[in-house]
């Protein structure tokens, strides 16, 4: 049984985790910079990478004391590396390759949004079927995955614009609810009618696997302040109004995961499904493919959003396969990643 330490600092989440035989999580902790970034209603990458440098030690020594574990009895260390922001990834490589260089470890280089999709496991004994549909929906990615197995990951389809997290917070900050925008357009929309305003569903052509949300977007704020020389306040929306504006987009936005995951499972034959991300703690997300012709899979909820469990649990194969990286090991964007893909320099 091994017991792997992650880290996570992709984005504006600084996360250390302690996970034994990629499941059991005996610590996980995570600082939140959403009260940084929640003035500037998006995460600010300058403000979170320092942010990073002050939690990134605490993180690690809490994450140590709450499992009661020694350093220098963890088997490797694991870290997120790609992809995300480059000034908050640098900061959690660092930190990795300096504790592997100094405990003599394994050092395990872990794809973030891969990580997302293990994070189904994380205190479970779940083993979904496979070839699976893989999804990960978050303020950063909205992303269709061919998964033969949680180390054999192929992209089959992503948004163009806007992920549908980010659509979720530039609504939530259209209708006055501030940041972070997913819960409380969630919350909302549980009083909302989903049908008094009916918002576009933004499917591109008939084959595709793709996403489109600032479409969706733009539908909202014309609905909200008018367009065409008619012009709105949101005061003079009522409670209920703004609730119906909640309920309509959110449907909108899950009727565009759902009928991409099928047209998805059908093409692959898929066995069944397998969702992460923040987004998959959704109630109405969850609600919807409740019903989904083949099994579903969610994280638990403490484990939706970006953690380092997710990263330790993942890097159990790699390091039962002895799939380990050198001290020359990179941070990478999704940038870097595509120019790599297409071996461009």
């Amino acid at each position: 049984m091994a017991l792997i330490l992650g880290i996570e600092s992709t984005c504006d989440e600084t996360g250390v985790a302690l996970v034994a035989d990629g499941r059991n999580v005996l610590a996980n902790i995570v600082a939140s910079q959403v009260d940084l970034h929640a003035i500037y209603r998006g995460v600010v990458p300058e403000i979170a990478s320092r942010a990073h440098i002050e939690n990134i030690l605490p993180v690690l020594r809490q994450a140590l004391d709450s499992a009661a574990v020694r350093l220098d009895a963890v088997d490797a260390i694991a870290v997120a590396h790609r992809p995300g922001l480059i000034g908050s990834l640098l900061i959690g490589v660092t930190a990795a390759k300096s504790l592997a260089w100094a405990l003599d470890k394994p050092l395990i280089a872990i794809d973030h949004v891969h990580a997302h999709l293990y994070s189904v496991k994380l205190q479970s004994d779940v083993e979904p079927a496979m070839p699976a549909v893989g999804l990960v929906c978050s303020g950063g990615h909205t992303a269709l995955y061919e998964m033969q197995n949680f180390n054999d990951v192929k992209l089959i389809g992503s948004t163009i614009d806007d992920a549908v997290g980010e659509a979720y917070d530039k609504v939530a900050t259209i209708l006055g609810l501030g940041y972070p925008g997913g819960p409380a357009i969630d919350k909302l929309a549980e009083h909302g009618d989903p049908l008094a305003v009916k918002f576009p569903r933004t499917l591109l052509n008939r084959d595709s696997l793709d996403f489109s949300f600032s479409g969706l977007k733009t539908a909202v704020l014309y609905h909200v302040r008018g367009y065409q020389g008619r012009q709105h306040r949101l005061e003079d929306l009522t409670t209920q109004q703004i609730a119906d504006v909640a309920a309509g987009f959110q449907a909108a936005c899950i009727d565009v995961l759902v009928a991409k995951l099928d047209r998805a499972r059908r093409r692959m034959n898929a066995k069944s499904i397998i969702i992460g991300g923040g987004v998959s703690a959704n109630r109405g997300l969850r609600q919807a493919l409740a019903s989904f012709p083949i099994p579903v899979y969610f994280p638990p909820t403490e484990y939706c959003t970006d953690n380092a469990a997710m990263t330790a649990g993942l890097a159990d194969i790699n390091w039962h396969q002895r799939r380990f990286s050198d001290l020359s090991l990179d941070a990478l964007t999704s940038s870097e990643i595509t120019r790599a893909a297409n071996g461009s320099a």
